[in-house]
């Protein structure tokens, strides 16, 4: 405890580190499950320890260093999350030194850093809801603190006041600024891009990226969390026709694939494809995921603004997908694509790593002996029917899978034969380039589910998947996907257990599922995706198109001014008014002042009633009595139900 201040009450103390415990929460949940649990746990066993005297000072250092160490154990790196694991820390082993009442002020001031951080991690409206309730629970403990400054819990009316109206008061409060942080959200002028970027995250979220090592995605493979949202305009592709594409992977090592590190000016940008004749126009909210990859339809016409087209028509954007997104596009899928394949690309597209797979390299060797050569193309479908027809018989599709060692190929085609789409994607290329047909590996996702509720798909993580495009003549590129061949409701999410929201044979949580990720796409739609552009078309309805920056703060100006007004108006009326029997006190002493009989300032509420009883005597005989009763009340106290009967009396009482 700090030497020289008051100590807390128990009661106070207690009311303190709720309020810290509701700031915490929301940081809490957006920690990784061990570090969140851990931390809520230490924060209740260090309470406990410390409820009637500090910890000592070794054994505080030697908490706050267990926690810096499980922070970077669990989160190596500095970024976001680390930052706000260590604050998390820092706030659940703060109540082993908190007693004065100095000490629950400055507790509660570094508590309100924990919402406010969660922001970083999530800005869901969940996380808002819990921020709101962790600044009301901050307030009602600072007035309680205040009180206990004071000397007596806000004055002698303090046993005329319950929990519920002092709650209110603080949701009065909160409310009060509500009109101003409206007007600067709504027309305070946003930059298009920010001032400063976030650092990025120590731990990595699960997602798309430009490498991809067989069974290396089986977090992402589990993840049930969205990834995009698509609401489509005019026709809808069949559901075998749901290939998200994203990073195309050109290179391997004998472990791992890679995109091709070229840029623009070296044969990186839109190749030439003709689209076919179906044409799908849509809007795609994606979700951020700390990279620049974005996920469109199998084959996006145009690059949107904002992103280009890397190698093999896949689009990245200018800055990182840290924020929810969204997208116009056009798709379609094509008659041909790519049908003339420059050298560099062909050689590019048939490279193996030396010394790996030998028993797949020498069977993809003999299927191209038995096939021969031809210039149309046939001896190459050929062999790629033959792979799927094989892939087709032997083989099965399953999550669990052993560690790849060395010849991670040999043995998914040869001994183990089942695996999931990384296994059977890598393993085709690997074979196909092996008979001497260009190949290479596209990731995204496939599939969707369609949200009946606002009629729009939803694209999980778990919807994450690899397939080929192998080169024919004539026809370019062709989208090949061996894991369709042997588990096609894995690919498009026709199994009745993987709907959203179903568990087992049990439906019943599908549709409060479909309810719920409707109101967060509407969320999204309407805070999140609130950019700068949206801004300038806000007001377009009402005339005001190209309104510009200055005439978005002059709106802002005016909005602001009248919003500060009314708090002005509001705080004019002194915290005194906010006490009900104050408040019908007063408000008779208006209605005696419209028939010419106000109370003086100087007077006493004793001696005004005498003078009007003088001057009109039945009505004061009546306002003698109330002025009695509301000086015992207000002076002497009194028990919370004489005092409703009290401002009631002095309600309905009139001159």
């Amino acid at each position: 405890m700090t030497a020289g201040t008051p100590h807390m009450p128990a009661a106070s103390r207690r009311h303190v580190l709720a309020a810290a415990a509701i700031c915490l929460l929301p940081l809490l949940l957006q920690l990784p499950i061990a570090l969140g649990l851990g931390f809520g746990a230490s924060a209740l066993l260090v309470t406990a320890a410390a409820w009637r005297q500090p910890l000592p000072a070794m054994l505080r250092i030697l908490l706050g260093i267990t926690a810096i160490v499980a922070v970077a154990a669990t989160m190596p790196g500095i970024g976001r999350d680390s930052a706000c694991g260590l604050l998390a820390g820092m706030l659940a082993l703060k109540p082993s030194e908190t007693f004065s009442l100095r000490d629950g002020r400055s507790l509660l001031g570094f508590s309100l850093f924990a919402p406010f951080a969660t922001f970083l991690l999530d800005q869901g409206p969940f996380s808002l809801a819990l921020a709101l309730l962790a600044v009301v629970a901050v307030l009602s403990a600072l007035r309680r603190l205040a009180g206990d400054e004071s000397g007596g819990s806000h004055g002698a009316q303090a046993s005329t006041r319950t929990h519920w109206h002092e709650l209110g008061e603080i949701v009065r409060l909160v409310g009060l600024g509500l009109p101003l942080a409206l007007a600067a959200f709504w027309l305070f002028p946003r930059l298009p891009t920010p001032l400063w970027g976030l650092p990025d995250r120590a731990v990595a979220k699960p997602g798309l990226s430009d490498t991809m090592t067989p069974g290396g995605w089986l977090d992402l493979m589990n993840d049930d969390s969205p990834a995009a949202r698509v609401q489509f305009f005019g026709a809808t592709p069949g559901r075998a026709e749901l290939y998200w594409r994203g990073p195309v992977l050109w290179d391997f090592d004998g472990a791992t694939w890679h995109q091709l590190p070229w840029d623009g000016g070296r044969g990186s940008g839109p190749t030439d494809m003709q689209p076919g004749n179906a044409r799908y126009e849509y809007q795609l909210d994606m979700e951020p995921t700390e990279g620049r990859d974005l996920v469109a339809l199998d084959l996006p016409l145009q690059a949107p603004p904002g992103t280009a087209f890397a190698l093999g028509r896949s689009l990245r954007t200018e800055r990182s997908l840290d924020n929810v997104t969204r997208w116009r596009l056009r798709s379609a899928p094509p008659s041909t694509f790519q049908p003339a394949l420059p050298p560099a690309l062909r050689m590019r597209a048939l490279l193996l790593p030396r010394g790996f797979n030998p028993r797949t390299v020498a069977m993809g060797r003999a299927w191209r002996r038995d096939a021969g050569y031809d210039a149309d193309g046939r001896a190459d479908a050929a062999i790629v029917g033959r792979a799927l027809a094989m892939v087709r018989r032997d083989f099965a599709y399953t999550l669990e899978v052993p560690l790849a060692g060395r010849n991670e190929v040999d043995d998914f085609l040869f001994d183990r034969r089942q695996g999931y789409c990384e296994h059977f994607s890598s393993a085709f290329a690997v074979l196909m380039r092996a008979a001497g047909i260009p190949t290479r590996v596209v990731t995204g996702y496939a599939g969707g589910y369609r949200n009946p509720i606002g009629d729009y798909w939803l694209v999980l993580n778990s919807d994450a998947h690899a397939w080929n495009e192998v080169w024919l003549p004539r026809r370019g590129w062709v989208r090949v996907d061996p894991t369709a061949a042997v588990a096609p409701e894995r690919v498009f999410d026709t199994l009745a257990d993987r709907r959203p929201g179903r568990i087992g044979a049990f439906d019943g949580l599908v549709g409060m599922f479909d309810a719920s990720d409707w109101l967060r796409r509407g969320w999204n739609d309407f805070v999140l995706g609130f950019n700068a552009q949206r801004q300038q078309r806000m007001l377009d309805p009402l005339g005001l198109a190209g309104i510009g920056g200055r005439g978005l703060v002059l709106l802002f100006a005016l909005a602001a001014g009248l919003a500060m007004g009314w708090m002005a108006w509001w705080l004019a009326r002194g915290e005194r008014e906010h006490d009900p029997l104050l408040r019908a006190w007063h408000r008779l002493g208006e209605r005696y002042a419209r028939i010419g009989r106000a109370r003086d300032a100087h007077e006493p509420a004793q001696a005004w009633a005498d003078r009007v009883a003088a001057d009109v005597p039945r009505a004061g005989i009546d306002l003698r009595t109330l002025s009695r009763r509301f000086s015992e009340a207000r002076y002497a106290g009194a028990e919370a139900a004489v005092v409703r009967a009290l401002v009631r009396d002095l309600s309905d009482h009139r001159p």
